[in-house]
């Protein structure tokens, strides 16, 4: 009986994977590497170049040659997995439903056991590589490049049509005209404020509310937020308004975004064309300066990223912006200061998810005055990423690959992962199931609220540029005053186009490509 069982799974299994893999098969053409979109050919030893099973001696793919439909049988896939899902127990629980699931087969899914910033494109030609990754667009799709990572047969998976366009756009490779799908997305990354409800004013509803809705003005514009800092600094007792590690490429150029700013140009396709001073882009960093003068000097390097968690937890922040995966860690925090405090563990739990709010970040001033009363408000266009596993190019597994990604991506581990971590799933009907911060990360990703980190191998290159000059605008906030850099909106813009310069040789000088 249980041959019986097995044998028809797999036999679905393969009909499945292998009707629509040549359906895709006759849709999706040829894939060639990044390098030879470019101009560029390296040999494979040069470059560490990966190689398909499946391209001809004219680089085309048979996607059929690479997923038989068949799986492999007493394997073991090596995944590599972010730290905070292996932290919260979220990946042990991932890999054990998987195993209990495919244990028929022999296969088995195990932790890389690897650095989340590990590099396939070192680790991969010397069978150090994980079978299966997870990361960010940007990090994922630089693997096109020298076919580090395989094309995936996006339509035969059961999640296709339950992902947005916008979020399979992320992990989409056009080459010679013809489009490829080299990763499923997982969830959407964008940046929301956390903050401690608790701390707020005892007669919020009445001092910080003046349009009535029951919402707290300082959470909804980023001059009201600036205003609440300023009351909570003069108390001069060690505690802060709102917190930010500036340096951070990720979260502050967001400011930028938002006033005509942008990283790359032609819908960030185009590394010729760089961006962070263009439009306005000085009044959003002039922004971060003003926000900058109310915090401390953490603000110049990690400092505030890493304290954040227990400084929201013991009152000394009232609030911070970064990514929703990370809600659990804030939450956990919160609580076991509770605990500490007496409470049951139960008790201190309920009282940590009254009190920690997440939502989404305040409107900005459309002057960048952040004392302006009652200014115009224009929203923040956030930098955002979309999170989603690639299949190695190195891996002997890739059909035992394809269905883990398949079960991860399933509409039970994505909820469960979105239940542990606070991730916004990627699929429209965990979403929806879920509510709350997915619903705002929806809009915000439909409204064009979030700017997806560009999926060219070029975004490398913006990270220690960008993160320079940042360092050095907050820097200016505590300098005295006939040592500061950025006295005006001149002196900003002029940094600016610094760092489009230094990207733009970064690209096309240093790294040689774009």
């Amino acid at each position: 009986m249980l041959g019986g069982r097995r044998f028809r799974r797999e036999e679905r299994m393969k009909k499945k994977i292998t009707a629509l893999l040549m359906a895709g098969a006759l849709c999706a053409g040829m894939l060639c590497g990044c390098g030879g979109e470019s101009g560029q050919e390296e040999s494979p030893k040069e470059s560490g170049q990966g190689t398909n099973p499946g391209e001809n001696a004219g680089g085309a793919v048979d996607l059929s040659n690479i997923y038989s439909g068949e799986l492999e049988h007493n394997v073991t896939i090596r995944v590599l997995e972010n730290d905070t899902a292996i932290e919260q127990g979220y990946f042990q629980e991932l890999i054990d439903a998987f195993n209990e699931k495919y244990a028929e087969y022999g296969i088995v899914a195990v932790d890389a056991n690897m650095d989340q910033y590990s590099n396939l494109a070192d680790d991969g030609p010397y069978g150090y590589g994980p079978d299966v990754l997870y990361q960010a667009n940007d990090v994922l799709m630089k693997y096109v490049e020298g076919k580090h990572i395989y094309p995936i047969p996006a339509e035969s998976l059961e999640c296709f049509p339950q992902i947005t366009e916008n979020a399979w756009n992320a992990y989409q490779a056009n080459v010679n005209g013809v489009s490829y799908y080299m990763g499923v997305p997982v969830n959407v990354q964008s940046s929301m404020l956390y903050y401690r409800k608790d701390l707020l004013p005892e007669d919020w509803e009445t001092t910080w509310d003046k349009n009535g809705n029951k919402v707290p003005d300082m959470v909804e514009s980023w001059n009201d937020m600036y205003r609440y800092s300023q009351e909570i600094v003069a108390r001069n007792d060690g505690h802060y308004g709102y917190m930010r590690s500036l340096y951070d490429v990720y979260f502050s150029s967001g400011f930028l975004f938002s006033y005509g700013g942008y990283v790359f140009g032609d819908n960030n396709t185009n590394a010729d064309d760089l961006g962070f001073s263009a439009g306005n882009a000085e009044i959003g960093a002039n922004v971060l300066l003003q926000q900058a003068a109310l915090m401390n000097e953490g603000c110049i390097d990690d400092s505030i990223t890493v304290s954040a968690y227990s400084r929201l937890a013991d009152g000394t922040y009232f609030a911070t912006m970064t990514t929703p995966d990370v809600y659990t860690l804030f939450l956990k925090e919160l609580q076991l200061v509770y605990q500490a405090e007496g409470m049951s563990e139960e008790e201190a739990r309920a009282l940590a998810e009254e009190n920690l709010v997440i939502t989404e970040v305040p409107k900005l001033p459309a002057s960048g005055d952040l004392t302006e009363e009652d200014p115009e408000l224009i929203p923040l266009k956030a930098m955002g990423g979309v999170n989603g596993y690639a299949i190695s190019a190195y891996t002997k597994s890739p059909n035992a690959c394809l269905a883990f990604v398949e079960f991860a991506t399933g509409y039970e581990m994505m909820l469960r992962r979105n239940q542990m971590l606070g991730i916004v799933p990627a699929r429209s009907d965990v979403a929806d199931t879920v509510g709350g911060v997915s619903e705002i990360m929806y809009h915000n990703l439909d409204a064009g609220n979030i700017v997806v980190m560009p999926s060219i191998r070029a975004v490398e290159q913006i990270w220690t540029p960008g993160q320079t000059f940042f360092e050095d605008l907050a820097k200016d906030a505590f300098r005295p005053e006939a040592e500061k850099k950025y006295k005006t909106l001149e002196d900003i813009k002029n940094g600016l186009a610094a760092v489009d310069t230094q990207i733009y040789d970064a690209v096309h000088t240093l790294a040689g490509t774009n």
